[in-house]
């Protein structure tokens, strides 16, 4: 007698469950979201959604390490093949404007939320993010030897800062031109000329504007 195949998990399943719990907590806030809200918004009834994440904190922890190891490994991706230091910035300067245009709710709930996820959760996300950071650092300082590397790693933080401000608020512009304000404050934080051939944003696909969500 063959013995019963246990069912398996659905990879689509745990991404609604992920994307439901995004854009909960990113309007409502973590603490008021309960597990039940997001089983319902994700369309998943009763303890089904226990098989994919043992509680809440699971899965704030899985939905902000799923956009910091994107963030990452593009990074590291991108420092190892540009061609020269300058295209490593600008690419470095438009993937994580892509992200905060296209991921905008998840980046919402990672500035607000990731204070309530357990300790050692939040060390690793830390290290992720410091190590995002020196992915950036390395690409700039070559091209900014006037400057101390303390100061390198203002500007870093400045020039993301600039692209993550459109987190919580609403332009109203069309995507590509806030792509191309976002690309160009960048920049100009960082003190470095944006390559020649990554100057503009067009009017592709990959820019989904999710910023009035």
């Amino acid at each position: 007698m063959k013995e019963a195949q246990r069912p398996r998990r659905d990879p689509a399943r745990k991404d609604r469950i992920l994307a439901a719990a995004a854009e909960l907590i990113s309007k409502n806030g973590y603490h008021a979201v309960g597990m039940a809200d997001i089983g319902q918004a994700s369309g998943i009834v009763g303890s089904g959604i226990y098989r994919h994440f043992g509680g809440k904190s699971a899965i704030l922890a899985e939905l902000l390490e799923q956009v910091m190891d994107q963030l990452s490994a593009a990074a590291s991706s991108i420092v190892d093949q540009a061609g020269d230091d300058r295209n490593a910035v600008s690419e470095l300067v438009r993937n994580h404007v892509r992200v905060a245009i296209h991921d905008r709710r998840i980046l919402q709930v990672y500035h607000r939320e990731a204070r309530n996820l357990p300790e050692n959760d939040l060390r690793r996300l830390r290290r992720a993010q410091r190590h995002y950071i020196e992915e950036w650092v390395a690409a700039v300082a070559p091209l900014r030897p006037d400057l101390a590397d303390g100061e390198i790693r203002v500007l870093v933080h400045a020039a993301i800062g600039s692209i993550q401000s459109i987190l919580f608020f609403n332009s109203g512009l069309p995507v590509p031109q806030l792509a191309n304000l976002l690309t160009g404050a960048a920049h100009a934080c960082l003190g470095v000329d944006s390559a020649p051939s990554m100057s503009v944003v067009d009017s592709d696909a990959e820019w989904t504007d999710e910023q009035g969500a």
